[in-house]
């Protein structure tokens, strides 16, 4: 039986808490859901046509809420784009605004110039892409670092 108080096992167990702290930050990194530039422009595009409809009507975020039955906090984090809105919510925003569910997901007159819109799909799409190969980089990096730490250690 080894003793875990020599200095060999408090390494081993060291090394082990490094390791599983690595893994699980991998694991929960890449278990966040990847959003595509283009669902994060229509995001973007739904959230600030709510705005724009409210605030055209001199609506406070309380009003609209009321409006559609939904909490005050749930359409801040819609109009901040931290949420996500479902169909059934969609047509309760239509419907207050009186417009079709469609106009909420167009683009309205006096928006961001069209330049400024198709640079901002192509920098979303390679800080999306570089998020996915850092994630694979660390992945491979640390199962390096485990093999070498099981030898170096003679860890089985």
């Amino acid at each position: 039986m080894r003793c875990c108080f020599s200095s060999a096992c408090n390494i081993n167990i060291t090394v082990n808490i490094i390791i599983t702290s690595l893994f699980f930050f991998i694991t929960i990194s890449t278990d966040i859901p990847q959003v595509t530039p283009e669902e994060q422009a229509i995001k973007d595009l739904l959230r600030n046509n709510i705005k724009k409809f409210r605030n055209r009507r001199n609506w406070s975020q309380f009003t609209l809420a009321s409006k559609i039955n939904i909490s005050t906090n749930f359409l801040a984090d819609i109009e901040a784009g931290n949420t996500w809105i479902s169909a059934q919510t969609l047509a309760k925003l239509a419907q207050a605004f009186e417009v079709d569910a469609f106009e909420l997901l167009k683009p309205q007159n006096n928006d961001i110039s069209s330049h400024i819109q198709q640079e901002t799909i192509p920098k979303n799409a390679i800080l999306s892409q570089f998020s996915q190969d850092l994630t694979i980089v660390l992945q491979e990096s640390m199962e390096k670092a485990l093999v070498h730490v099981k030898k170096q250690y003679e860890i089985v």
